[in-house]
């Protein structure tokens, strides 16, 4: 998290470390708890991105780019998507029946929505904006990033003005919860 760069830089590294996590929880043992492990930290990984991206990347792409808006409202059902199977997972034991069917249906949702955003979305973002408007998003995310929760809230809104307001909020509340019980992030 906070790698430097423009917005493309770093959310591109983001996107590295997502798959990074998927190819070292496939690489565990079938009902091992390393698996629940490793979850919890793709998740941390995940919420965060999607919260930056929902807060700096999505309104400069409805801003910037002919077509915006529907490319945002794409990109945001697919976290919403996203969300929704962290919730999921969020309660089970890396031996629950279930446990291996949603991480393979979220690394699918995941690895598209990356594909999506790398081939389309951000070289049309990087047409319609300024060297310096992307690095200036750039930093904009690292920010939202360090304020970000650290767990799937599926009813929280996504776009201005509310995810700004309750984002932070929500994020504090998370990260006393994850010193609370010991969880990493």
């Amino acid at each position: 998290m906070g790698h430097g760069g423009n917005v493309i830089a770093e959310l591109t590294v983001d996107h590295r470390e997502v798959d990074e996590l998927f190819i070292r929880i496939e690489a565990q043992p079938a009902r091992d708890t390393r698996r629940r492990a490793l979850v919890d930290e793709l998740t941390v990984e995940l919420v965060r991105h999607s919260v930056a991206e929902e807060q700096c990347l999505y309104p400069a792409v409805r801003e910037h780019v002919d077509g915006g808006d529907a490319l945002a409202d794409k990109e945001l059902e697919d976290h919403a998507e996203a969300e929704r199977l962290l919730k999921d997972l969020e309660g089970r034991d890396a031996d629950d029946d279930q446990f291996d069917t949603l991480v393979a249906k979220l690394k699918s949702e995941v690895t598209e929505h990356i594909r999506d955003e790398e081939a389309r979305l951000f070289p049309l973002l990087a047409a319609a904006c300024t060297p310096q408007e992307l690095e200036e998003l750039g930093d904009k995310v690292r920010k939202a990033k360090k304020a970000a929760p650290t767990r799937p809230h599926p009813s929280v809104p996504t776009t201005p003005p509310g995810n700004k307001i309750l984002g932070p909020g929500v994020g504090l509340v998370d990260r006393a919860r994850d010193l609370l019980t010991g969880r990493k992030h």
